[in-house]
């Protein structure tokens, strides 16, 4: 093995019953640079890393560390030899503080059974002064948004001193502030010769960030090129198979007649304050704001998740009760949540369970039992109608890469048949070819009459498919920009506004 290699995947295999995820791909890392591995939702990434960490056992292939050969048996024997991963769906002690979260299975101990508090807090403490990041460790990990818990995984993968990190979508839920602050924790792992493999669908970052790029699709691989070889087009060809001219698909949607409205909607435990607005039918309204505005925070309280202190919900000019999922879905509201693994799926569930739950009285048949063959129609129509990649219906939804967890929870919601459909950061984690399937089934929706509010942290999503932008700061609404005529500079001088 060559000295300039730090990681060698060669031919790995890996079948799951009814489909091969991995078909002798190949992957090669060197010692301090950034090698961006891509591909759309399905084809491959994560199960590749989940067989260099010792989740999965690949079938057949060979991993080399440092030119050693090496089958990690769990992700805490890979750790224990210098290989981290930061992954996009955190899986946290949420009841523990920081601390506790960062040392889990290898707390500094007092003659081997104590744990060493002060240290536990010292050695937290410089960690995130190395990394410049202004965490309280003692802090309880539920009380912090989602962003800095993510900082928290990528102190985590530093502290273990790692020869190999792993970032799987790191800035799917970080501010455009967490995104500098991370690129400068990567420049300096590149500087100690760390090894970085980065997983991510958002080609700027890639573009700008990447020494190397591997491509894989359908659980092959398709390229290995240097960064600067490839242009976004390009990657794009070889990520899809097909050429994708336009980001966003033309909006064909005309908004008729007011048919949300929502007046002095303020948050009984959040920071939401006198929120108004009207959403027309037909109509796609963004929600744009920083990390922390109360663009979330709007939506739940819309659709009865989170308690309102004051504020009144009119649909077709009649006022609605929308105190608990359940009023809101018989109201005709759905919700996409953001924390897609936390609060979406229903992980031991499979494909067609957790596809119908939400419509289970449409399948009801003599008013007792309900009806497999209309919930098996149902489900199918919505894994061809949003393109879903999966062996079988009877697929538990664990199985399925994040993109097509999403998709399933989008067929959910709209076989309930909704009037509002509220869409929490929708394409989060999801690759450029299925994002534009998911923008075009946004405005095929629209398309039909339905009110549909997205919040979204990509501006140039927003700016692609909404009619109207609000613009959120510090828990009030802070302006509303038409969207053809607005632009990042001007959503971002109202997004500072009560900051």
């Amino acid at each position: 093995m060559k000295q300039d290699i730090l990681l060698q995947m060669t031919d790995i295999c890996k079948e799951f019953p009814g489909v091969k995820a991995l078909d002798h791909v190949s992957l090669t890392v060197k010692p301090g640079t950034v090698h961006a591995l891509m591909g759309e939702n399905g084809a491959g990434k994560s199960t590749l890393m989940k067989c260099l960490f010792g989740i999965y056992d690949k079938d057949s292939g060979k991993i080399e560390l440092e030119g050693k050969e090496i089958n990690f048996k769990n992700s805490k024997e890979a750790l224990e030899n210098g290989v981290a991963m930061v992954h996009q769906e955190l899986n946290q002690a949420l009841k523990q503080n920081v601390m506790d979260n960062l040392w889990l299975g290898r707390y500094p101990k007092v003659a081997r059974v104590m744990v060493n508090e002060k240290k536990l807090y010292n050695d937290t403490k410089k960690i995130f002064d190395k990394l410049n990041l202004d965490i309280d460790p003692k802090r309880i990990m539920s009380t912090m948004p989602v962003s800095q818990r993510q900082m928290v995984e990528i102190a985590k993968a530093v502290s273990v001193d790692a020869k190999v990190i792993v970032f799987d979508e790191p800035t799917s839920s970080l501010t455009e502030q967490e995104v500098e602050h991370l690129f400068e924790i990567i420049k300096m792992l590149k500087k100690k010769g760390c090894g970085i493999i980065y997983i991510s669908h958002k080609m700027a970052e890639i573009k700008r960030i990447s020494d190397e790029i591997t491509i894989m699709r359908d659980g092959t691989w398709v390229a290995t090129k240097a960064a600067d070889e490839l242009e976004m087009d390009e990657i794009i060809r070889l990520m899809v198979g097909r050429e994708l001219k336009n980001q966003f698909p033309p909006k064909t949607n005309k908004p008729g007649e007011v048919a949300l409205e929502v007046e002095n909607l303020s948050g009984m435990y959040t920071l939401l304050k006198d929120v108004s607005f009207q959403a027309r039918k037909g109509e796609i309204l963004g929600i744009a704001g920083l990390d922390g505005s109360g663009r979330t925070e709007t939506l739940e309280a819309i659709f009865g998740i989170a308690t309102r202190k004051s504020g009144t919900i009119k649909l077709d000019g009649k006022v609605v009760s929308n105190k608990s999922a359940e009023d809101s879905i018989k109201n005709g509201f759905a919700m996409l949540t953001e924390e897609r693994r936390g609060t979406g799926i229903f992980n031991i569930l499979s494909i067609r369970e957790n596809t119908v739950i939400s419509s289970l009285k449409r399948h009801k048949k003599f008013g007792f039992y309900l009806s497999e063959k209309s919930m098996k129609e149902d489900t199918q129509e919505y894994i061809d109608t949003l393109r879903t990649k999966t062996p079988s219906q009877e697929t538990k939804i664990r199985a399925l890469s994040g993109g097509n967890q999403q998709k399933v929870i989008l067929g959910r919601w709209l076989l309930t048949d909704p009037e509002v459909l509220l869409l929490d950061e929708p394409t989060r984690g999801i690759d450029v070819g299925a994002k534009y399937e998911i923008y075009q089934l946004i405005i095929d929706l629209a398309n039909k009459g339905k009110v549909i509010i997205v919040v979204s942290s990509e501006m140039p999503e927003l700016l692609g498919i909404c009619d109207r932008i609000l613009v959120m700061s510090g828990g009030r609404l802070a302006g509303e920009v038409d969207a053809k005529e607005a632009t990042q500079e001007l959503i971002m001088t109202h997004a500072a506004k009560y900051v």
